[in-house]
């Protein structure tokens, strides 16, 4: 019998069942990745992060691994804000720093503690971007997204940009239809396979918030997500992909952003979007959020 301790904790948000989801394994170092598969989905969030300890020679703090219902995926934005919000709490952690590996490389984390809470910031993986689509691609990806070339924002090329677990950066008009999207979900799995992305990341600048920039929704079916409701791992790209593409005009030093998603499935949450440009590039991007502890308990199996 092995027992693990389990939390599940709403990212991006300070309100419970707002956000986005994300179980949490804390101590998985005896669990194999077929029981990390089968809790991840028995409890049917997104993403659930599995967090186990180093090896006495590692130089990091914890290991990382990440599955969706069906899959394992490469790093999790709002499944790894829970998951080191879930250490801080486990451990009444103070203000620090720690390093975590996953599989896009060793990543920092920063823990603020104040006001007996908790502040993530995760250092995300290194920014690239591939180039646009070609014009039969891009009308498939926009068919099937219920979408016609007069919504599209002009300015946004439709193009892959990730740092760690790729997303197709799609800008539109408008945020009420944004909010009235109805994707072609077997058709957006089909083309994952053919452009090798599973995540589609429409956003708009129709924002009536002065302090939002950005609206957003994330859908990957190809994964078992037909929508994610607060991507961490869409946001921190979009700040690149804005930067590199001149969309946002930017000197050297730093960008910042909020991005808000979540609106039309009710669990609205937002980050703060740290881009530091170096010589007119993103050279590093970071996220930040609360999160709220759901629930924890205790799972044997």
């Amino acid at each position: 019998m092995k027992e693990v301790i389990v939390y599940q904790i709403d990212s991006f948000t300070k309100e419970k069942f707002k956000g986005n989801p994300a179980g949490v394994v804390l101590n998985a170092e005896n669990l194999t990745a077929d029981e990390m598969q089968l809790i991840a989905r028995e409890l049917n969030n997104s993403e659930t992060a599995f967090v186990i300890k180093p090896n006495p020679n590692d130089d990091f703090d914890y290991h990382v691994r990440y599955f969706t219902p069906t899959t394992e995926v490469p790093v999790c934005g709002h499944a790894t804000i829970g998951a080191m919000y879930a250490k801080a709490l486990e451990d009444h952690l103070v203000s620090c720093t720690v390093r975590i590996n996953t599989q896009v490389g060793i990543l920092p984390i920063d823990i603020l503690k104040e006001d007996n809470d908790y502040l993530i910031t995760m250092t995300q993986g290194n920014f690239s971007m591939v180039p646009s689509f070609d014009p039969s691609t891009t009308q498939k990806i926009v068919e099937a997204l219920s979408l016609k070339s007069e919504d599209l924002n002009k300015e946004c090329p439709i193009q892959i940009a990730s740092t760690g677990h790729s997303k197709v950066m799609i800008g539109i008009n408008s945020r009420t239809l944004l909010n009235n999207l109805t994707p072609d979900f077997t058709a957006l799995t089909h083309l994952s396979k053919e452009i090798n992305c599973n995540g589609y990341f429409v956003f708009t600048f129709d924002s009536d918030d002065k302090d939002v920039l950005t609206y957003g929704r994330m859908f990957a079916p190809a994964i078992g997500i037909q929508e994610d409701p607060v991507t961490g791992n869409a946001n921190g790209p979009l700040g690149g992909y804005l930067i590199q593409n001149k969309i946002i005009k930017a000197s050297d030093g730093t960008f910042e952003f909020i991005g808000r998603q979540g609106e039309t499935i009710n669990r609205i949450g937002q980050m703060k979007v740290q881009v530091t440009i170096k010589n007119h590039i993103p050279e590093l991007i970071q996220i930040t959020g609360n999160a709220v502890s759901v629930f924890r308990t205790v799972m044997n199996i």
